[in-house]
């Protein structure tokens, strides 16, 4: 299982977006009063002086936050909820030439297609039979759409956890999920061998870890792709470990079954789904407060568990300290290499050497759930290291360090000097966080059009690359795709950042499209646990 050592931090500018968000969530938009017919509505602003903000207010601020198109598409539908009359108030300060190319004027005039009040009808007017199949579409449609959200119960092969299609309800916008660990084994027909393969491969989604015929879909793909690459018969098995809201990672189906050969239906509960363990749900307090107990070099992982199924891990060599202690259940600990096994009970624990593979057995008749405590002891040494360098550069630079540096230290002061002795590794890792330390402050004191020039550049890349990559798609839809090579160099010219100001470094590519985006400058700590 791939764990972080280091916890996921917001984006700085985040908590500010929010707080500009507030006045529009406190109903200063001008948008709450025209969804009433411009009727005077009560609305409960933060400051009782302050008046409705343009329509526009929401999106323009969402435009500089992580939303993707989401701003601008919303901003080119606000005027639907305006006046009927701007259309033709705008066609008004056209050129007259263009008027005629533009939809008239004048004032709407009745139509013989509807029905309207006695007092605007012209002569007696009796509903036809478009009138009636109009009147039956409309009222079969809106019991259509108060029946569906609680039509789950014949939709059954969509459930899972949580109920539904993705997307098809807001219950998508309550669930937090967090993936720890995701295999995917496939198994050839004819031969028995077996392989792995990499977790999104040949797919851009990441949906399909947590959906059942997203997963069948997937692995249906996949057996069709893998003959062509000396794979016959293939039998695909997904062990995918999922967290909903803060529990126990578990598995969300089970790793026996093959995945191709599977039943689904889209009005039957999927039998290979494994159900979610709410009996362990008020252990959420509980973890929180064994997290908060560790100081800030211990990680812990917990894991929950079914009968007769176990985990197979590698603890790496950086993680020196590591142990498991079982919560609940019971659990046998199967040390590969040293070929020994160890029954764990409710509240015992035992350390696990590092560079190694176990397994860990469900034994009882109930799930187990236990933790893994570990410190990445390679992490810590480095950072006493670099620490014990920025100490000792401090103290040549204020003259309290008397003695000469060592021949491989003078880069500490000096900088790689091109053609000089190679810097080790500790410092070469110490130059680079010096360096992007400086690029931080740099651009955290950078006057105020420098940020405004590298926000719009941004901005203009996306822009950029949305533009390109439609040409490129609706190119290969008119034409057909070509190679994969020049395939492969337009998508890499259409992620060029030409305008970059010099000296900057690209950003990373955050594209969320991408189902292994590159690791951060920050280098977080991962291991296969």
């Amino acid at each position: 299982m791939a764990v972080s050592a280091r916890p996921a931090r917001a984006p700085r500018g985040s908590g500010l977006m929010m707080v500009l968000d507030i006045p529009q969530e406190r109903g200063l938009s001008s948008l709450d009063r025209r969804y009433l017919d411009g009727l005077e509505v009560c609305r409960f602003p933060l400051l009782d002086a302050l008046q409705p903000l343009p329509l526009d207010w929401m999106y323009l601020i969402y435009t500089i936050m992580f939303l993707g198109m989401f701003p601008y598409v919303m901003l080119a539908s606000s005027p639907l909820f305006c006046s009927p009359e701007w259309p033709r108030k705008l066609v008004a300060h056209c050129p007259k030439k263009l008027q005629e190319l533009l939809p008239l004027r004048t004032a709407p005039q009745p139509s013989t297609s509807c029905m309207y009040k006695r007092s605007r009808a012209r002569g007696s007017q009796k509903p036809g039979l478009r009138h009636k199949l109009s009147t039956a579409f409309t009222l079969l449609y809106l019991l259509e759409q108060l029946f569906l959200p609680y039509s789950h119960f014949l939709t059954q092969g969509y459930n899972n956890w949580t109920n539904g299609l993705y997307g098809y309800s807001w219950d998508m916008m309550v669930h937090s999920r967090s993936h720890q660990h995701v295999k995917i084994t496939y198994r050839d027909g004819r031969t028995g061998e077996l392989g792995y393969l990499n977790p999104g491969v040949f797919t851009q989604s990441r949906r399909w870890k947590d959906h059942a015929d997203m997963l069948k879909q997937y692995a249906t793909c996949l057996s069709r792709l893998l003959p062509k690459y000396n794979v016959t018969e293939p039998q695909i098995y997904f062990d995918i470990w999922v967290s909903i809201n803060d529990r126990f990672q578990q598995r969300i189906f089970d790793p026996r079954v093959d995945i191709v050969q599977a039943a689904w239906s889209p009005f039957q509960r999927t039998p290979w789904l494994q159900p979610l363990l709410m009996d362990l749900s008020p252990w959420r307090t509980k973890l929180q407060e064994i997290k908060s107990s560790l100081d800030n070099h211990t990680e812990v992982v917990f894991i929950a568990d079914f009968p007769g199924l176990h985990l197979e891990n590698f603890v790496s060599e950086d993680l020196g300290n590591t142990s498991i202690q079982l919560l609940q259940g019971e659990v046998t600990v199967e040390l590969v290499a040293e070929q020994k096994n160890q029954t764990l009970q409710e509240g015992e624990k035992m350390q696990l050497p590092a560079g190694e593979y176990h397994k860990v057995y469900t034994v009882s008749s109930s799930p187990s759930c236990y933790m893994y405590i570990y410190v990445n002891t390679t992490e810590v040494a480095l950072e006493q290291d670099l620490a014990y360098l920025q100490e000792l550069k401090e103290k040549v630079e204020n003259g309290s360090e008397t003695g000469p540096l060592p021949p491989e230290l003078q880069p500490l002061l000096e900088g790689e000097v091109k053609g000089g002795p190679e810097p080790t590794p500790l410092v070469q890792t110490f130059l680079r966080r010096q360096q992007r330390l400086q690029e931080i402050e740099r651009r955290r004191n950078a006057p105020f059009h420098e940020r405004l020039v590298r926000f719009l550049l941004r901005k203009l890349f996306i822009f950029r690359r949305s533009f390109l990559m439609t040409c490129i798609s609706l190119r290969n839809l008119a034409f057909g795709r070509p190679s994969l090579e020049q395939l492969a160099q337009e998508v890499t010219y259409a992620n060029l950042r030409p305008f970059e100001p010099a000296g900057e470094p690209s950003p990373v590519n955050t594209d969320s499209s991408n189902p292994n985006p590159p690791e951060p400058d920050s280098h977080p700590v991962h291991s296969e646990f």
